[in-house]
């Protein structure tokens, strides 16, 4: 099975795309690995300090293995107020 992962603002620039898919069982730290290797430094940074919604719900534990079919949407830090 897959996840679909979400790029928005910053992310999507880096990732020069709006979405993609990844398989799914591993972790958020596993996922965001590979994708910093798919897609180089400039993504990796964004990756860095990003905040991560699994199925539009916070994701605190970076550990745990992403459950098939999710979506994770990749929130870069946000200007404004």
């Amino acid at each position: 099975m897959q996840l679909t992962v979400r790029y928005f603002a910053g992310a999507r620039a880096a990732a020069g795309r709006t979405e993609e898919t990844a398989p799914a069982g591993r972790s958020l730290d596993e996922l965001t690995t590979e994708l910093a290797e798919r897609h180089g430094e400039r993504l990796a940074a964004v990756l860095r300090v990003a905040s991560f919604l699994v199925d539009g719900v916070a994701c605190h534990d970076r550990q745990v293995p992403l459950p098939a079919g999710a979506t994770i949407d990749v929130l870069p830090p946000f200007a404004g107020g």
